[in-house]
């Protein structure tokens, strides 16, 4: 029986860090990609530590302020990416996001604390891709990324 247990409790553990894991966001500053409380998303995993993630996708991340608990930001930029370091209209300085580095704001500006106020995130601290809202039923849907190539 304890064999039994411990090989299940092996296992969750390893879906939980390695494949996915279903998380409750709150909170106004990915509105109106996200409710402010209610939604439940799907945290995918194998983008851990900013694999494979680029510039659009939405990322699960352990907060560098508050360690303790997660956010759900929008990629801005990646390293040796300029971004606008302010809110639009409010400045106009731009920086080189630092190798190892992401750049990260809500899609609420105006209601996120983001890499505007702590600067460029580790990608160390990216837990997972955001892949889809799974709750609400009634809302469910895949996340996609909203930016498209530029083609010539």
């Amino acid at each position: 029986m304890v064999i039994g247990f411990a090989e299940t409790a092996s296992t969750a553990h390893l879906f939980w860090e390695y494949v996915g894991h279903s998380a409750e966001t709150a909170g106004p500053s990915m509105l109106s990609t996200l409710n402010v409380v209610g939604d439940f998303v799907w945290v995918n995993k194998r983008y851990r530590r900013g694999k494979g993630i680029s510039v659009g996708d939405v990322v699960s991340v352990k907060h560098p302020w508050f360690p303790e608990t997660r956010a759900s930001k929008r990629v801005l930029g990646m390293p040796g990416d300029f971004v606008l370091r302010d809110t639009p209209g409010k400045g106009s300085a731009m920086i080189q996001v630092p190798e190892g580095h992401c750049w990260l704001a809500g899609d609420n500006l105006s209601e996120s604390r983001d890499s505007r106020d702590y600067g460029p995130l580790p990608l160390a601290l990216i837990r997972g891709k955001v892949t889809a809202r799974v709750l609400p039923w009634s809302e469910r849907k895949w996340l996609k990324n909203p930016l498209e190539p530029v083609t010539r």
